[in-house]
């Protein structure tokens, strides 16, 4: 099992930034996708998930408006996008895969990937 997550990178405040991860070894159909980030000094925090059928998508409230989940199983690829990014965004985020159903808390999830930084400067 490997999710390869790959996207981030220095950004200033306000701009955009997409965020994917690769997944192998598993039925990448049969799992929720989720995103998580942990800034220096903070716990790890929930911030989207989307559904098996990419039917639904699920966004932490201090990201609504402004990040969307996605996924292409036919790819085997799941995406963040971030746009308006703030400084409190820098983070390093992290994909995980959770069998079946939507969960929000990281020890729900089955599968992490290794994470990749994003910096917003101001």
């Amino acid at each position: 099992v490997q999710l390869q997550a790959s996207g981030g990178g220095l950004v200033q405040a306000g701009g955009s930034l997409r965020l994917s991860c690769t997944a192998s070894g598993f039925t990448f159909s049969n799992y929720v996708m989720g995103w998580f980030r942990q800034a220096p000094g903070k716990e790890r925090e929930f911030v989207a998930a989307i559904s098996r059928s990419t039917g639904s998508a699920y966004v932490a409230d201090s990201v609504k408006g402004r990040f969307t989940a996605s996924r292409d199983n036919a790819k085997n690829t799941a995406s963040l996008q971030m746009n308006s990014l703030k400084p409190e965004d820098t983070a390093v985020y992290y994909c995980a895969a959770r069998f079946s159903t939507f969960a929000t808390m990281e020890a729900q999830y089955n599968y992490w990937g290794q994470g990749t930084q994003v910096t917003v400067s101001s």
